[in-house]
């Protein structure tokens, strides 16, 4: 029976913590950095997790939901639905662990992340987006075999996630608001998790691009609702709905959604590269757009800069002031 029919409960600080010693030598313990803005309307800083060794946060969370697998569940293999960057975390670990992995991706998944997935010895399962997107409902697909890792649905990878948030606290104790990219939840699940344990005056904050924003639409309808979805150059994020078994989740840990547009992204994306000389690929510069146009009451502002893998024919048309 696939997972979604079950409750889902979120990660305690015991869990995330136990992912932390276990991801030990797995993920790196990324920096927090100021970003260079001369006078933005907060004290902002840049959690770095595109400097992770796939150049995501996925590789937090997949690599828990693998460490803690029946190892015997484990050796038949090892499949995943994924955009591209929890499909290169997995890719990445089944090749240290000697175990085949393949990855269920939507067709409009950029090159980028194809050309790394299979350079990381995954194979690839390109399917329409309403079928990929029905992979992550179900958490199962047909014919796979050996341990299904949810990019989102799952405690052991949202608690892999939560460990973001201890490195904030611990760097950053002061910090009044955490912007997280929302793309399922499994991010900001995690790191709304362990802020409420240990600082529960910090606001966490899920942030969309207003091209597919189903969060904001859910938390204005207080219920799960669809929404209107256009695929563009910030494919990391969005969705045209919400998870079903997520909603409880967000809707009770999360202090709210900020949406930005597609315009204000890139904008983020090149003031990344111009004054930090970082790459951030589009979900990764969404609480950066979200934290210029201010955060209520916050004075210091970390945003979670999620993965920076995009493609350079995006970023260099982003560089040039080309919208993308």
């Amino acid at each position: 029976m696939p997972t979604a029919t079950r409750a889902l409960l979120a990660p305690t600080l015991a869990e995330i913590r136990g992912a932390q010693q276990r991801l030990r030598g797995i993920a790196l313990r990324t920096p927090l950095v100021r970003l260079g803005v001369s006078e933005p309307p907060a004290e902002v800083w840049l959690k770095l997790e595109n400097l992770q060794p796939i150049g995501s946060f996925k590789i937090r969370g997949g690599a828990n939901a693998m460490l803690t697998a029946p190892r015997a569940t484990l050796e038949r293999g090892v499949y995943t639905a994924s955009a591209g960057n929890m499909a290169q975390g997995v890719a990445h670990l089944a090749r240290e662990f000697g175990v085949p992995c393949t990855v269920i991706v939507p067709d409009h998944a950029p090159q980028t992340k194809l050309a790394a997935i299979e350079r990381l010895g995954g194979r690839i399962v390109k399917v329409p987006f309403d079928r990929w997107w029905q992979t992550l409902i179900e958490h199962e697909y047909p014919g796979m075999e050996g341990v299904f890792v949810h990019p989102v649905s799952d405690r052991s990878v949202m608690a892999g996630n939560g460990t973001v948030a201890l490195e904030v606290l611990e760097d950053l104790p002061e910090v009044d608001a955490i912007l997280v990219p929302y793309g399922g939840g499994g991010l900001s699940v995690g790191i709304a998790s362990a802020v409420r344990a240990l600082k529960p005056s910090t606001k966490v904050y899920a942030c969309e691009v207003e091209t597919a924003a189903p969060l904001s639409a859910s938390l204005a309808a207080g219920q799960a609702v669809a929404c209107e979805y256009t695929a563009s150059f910030v494919d990391g994020i969005g969705g045209k709905s919400v998870l079903a078994e997520m909603w409880p989740l967000v809707s009770a840990l999360l202090d709210g959604a900020l949406a930005v547009s597609i315009t204000e992204v890139a904008a983020a994306v090149r003031l990344l590269a111009e004054r930090n000389r970082v790459v951030a690929e589009g979900a990764g510069a969404t609480p950066v757009a979200a934290a210029l146009k201010g955060v209520p009451g916050a004075r210091r502002v970390v945003c979670v800069i999620s993965g920076g893998n995009i493609d350079s024919a995006t970023l260099a048309r982003i560089l040039t002031g080309t919208l993308p």
